[in-house]
């Protein structure tokens, strides 16, 4: 069985429907704590964090391994996590319609309870996004449905966010917050 440190809805829905037995149980890092000038190594640091906090607790022997996972969006060479309030989602819906950004999801894997012959695995996965080129009107009908302050960057592909991508480069699930071809690829390993 997995273990997900992550308190995220999405990672939840997204292994329930990859079918991927798994328990979850929340990390309590303080993510304020813990900073890289790089996207990808800050995502990489954050989801080691989280599942080295969540492992050093495991008691259960039926865990096989931990999955700790942060994701962070970036826009024109600016770092965002979710906005603070609609105003900031407004604000920064104006920035990305029409523009590609890229969405970094850091994934750390780490043994379960008693096991010693697995490596913990660490990986940064990337994907490029391209929004739809709003209205104003649509922008401020899409923040006040409150998905935008819910997510990093402001937008749930899983949800009403989803039909204002234009397109993708690279893994979808990893918009959600979690890649599953890399998480299938490092479980199929163990």
């Amino acid at each position: 069985m997995l273990l997900l440190a992550s308190a995220s809805p999405a990672r939840r829905r997204l292994l329930e429907q990859a079918a991927i037995p798994h328990r979850v149980q929340v990390s309590g890092v303080d993510e304020e704590t813990i900073q890289d000038s790089a996207p990808t190594e800050l995502v990489r640091r954050l989801a080691q964090a989280k599942a080295i906090a969540v492992q050093s607790q495991l008691k259960d022997d039926d865990i096989k391994a931990v999955i700790g996972c942060d994701s962070l969006f970036v826009l024109a060479g600016q770092v965002y996590g979710k906005p603070a309030d609609s105003a900031q989602a407004v604000e920064r819906w104006q920035q990305m319609r029409g523009s590609w950004g890229e969405l970094h999801t850091g994934h750390c894997l780490l043994p379960g309870h008693g096991i010693t012959s697995q490596e913990p695995r660490i990986a940064c996965v990337t994907t490029r996004v391209l929004f739809a080129d709003l209205s104003n009107h649509e922008i401020a009908a899409y923040v006040a449905s409150g998905e935008p302050l819910r997510c990093a960057g402001g937008f749930a592909l899983e949800g009403l966010g989803g039909s204002l991508v234009e397109r993708l480069d690279g893994c979808f699930s990893n918009v959600i917050g979690l890649s599953l071809p890399l998480l299938r690829r490092w479980l199929s390993q163990i």
